[in-house]
């Protein structure tokens, strides 16, 4: 449950902070003509509508089983965060790139550049204090020692994985922005403007990328990360019941966890006993970790 709180506190920072930065910024563009800064403005809708798909996807996980979804609906939350990375990709990413292109071949003078670099560095400061909302809600999930990198490279929580990434690419974004708007200032020259545009939608583009090689992994289906396979297979090698065991399979379901064992046991010569010991494996392993909701144990005389 704090897993899944962590995740909400992240979406909503992210979301009220980009709404309040994507009305500012439109008014801030309308005023000054500014390329970067409409396609700073297209970026905070765009991850609007992420966010409000990252809390959909979250609601639909939590859907109980059924016959057709027997496992549940838990990886639906992939599938939403694979699909807010196509909307970085395109709405977001090749959205601006498209405009900087067109302000290179227009080239229009900015108006009133002073209020564009005002709204920037609000925006800055916003996006700042959501990507810390952020990652202190990481810090509650993650474990301590393991650096933000090597967690988001690890970890099964894709839509923290996504609102982390949109911070980050929006505190960058906006720095370009801020730089290329002051040197079409300084300079007289708006080629400054449209490159900074250019270069905001490469970086979208990028980073689209890299969320939706993430979540590709896990919407084909991928196991627990490393420590709690660790932690399964130390656990099994240490319950009295089992002799020996074959082979754990591990499966991530959004929140939840399936667990497949094959394992040889201690006691085969009653079958009221055998079963009785499975059980108590399967117990076992749901006691030392809630997010295990399905085990299926397959006991066995050889691999």
């Amino acid at each position: 449950m704090s897993n899944q709180n962590a995740s909400t506190k992240s979406i909503l920072f992210a979301l009220l902070a980009n709404l309040g930065i994507a009305i500012t910024k439109t008014v801030a563009a309308v005023l000054t003509g500014s390329g970067s800064m409409l396609a700073e403005a297209i970026h905070s809708y765009a991850d609007c509508g992420n966010q409000l798909l990252l809390f959909f996807g979250l609601k639909q996980s939590k859907r109980a089983p059924e016959e057709n979804h027997p496992l549940g609906h838990g990886k639906e939350i992939y599938f939403w965060s694979f699909v807010v990375a196509l909307m970085l990709f395109s709405m977001g990413g090749l959205f601006s790139i498209y405009e900087g292109i067109h302000k290179l071949s227009a080239q229009e003078e900015l108006k009133s550049p002073m209020i564009a670099i005002v709204v920037l560095a609000v925006s800055i400061v916003l996006e700042g204090a959501s990507l810390t909302g952020c990652i202190k809600q990481i810090h509650k999930v993650k474990k301590n020692g393991v650096s933000l990198w090597q967690w988001t490279k690890e970890t099964r929580k894709s839509e923290l994985v996504v609102v982390l990434g949109e911070d980050i690419a929006a505190i960058v974004g906006l720095t370009f922005a801020l730089l290329a708007i002051t040197l079409a200032m300084i300079t007289g020259n708006p080629v400054f403007d449209a490159i900074g545009s250019i270069g905001i939608g490469t970086l979208l583009v990028f980073v689209s990328l890299f969320i939706g090689f993430k979540v590709k992994g896990l919407l084909i289906g991928q196991s627990v990360d490393r420590d709690t396979r660790d932690e399964i297979n130390n656990l099994l090698a240490s319950l009295p019941e089992i002799e020996k065991v074959f082979n754990v399979i591990t499966l991530q379901m959004g929140e939840d966890i399936m667990v497949s064992v094959k394992a040889k046991m201690t006691e085969t010569e009653s079958a009221e006993r055998l079963l009785m010991d499975v059980n108590k494996c399967e117990q076992a392993l749901k006691a030392s970790n809630q997010a295990i909701d399905w085990v299926f144990f397959e006991p066995d005389i050889s691999d």
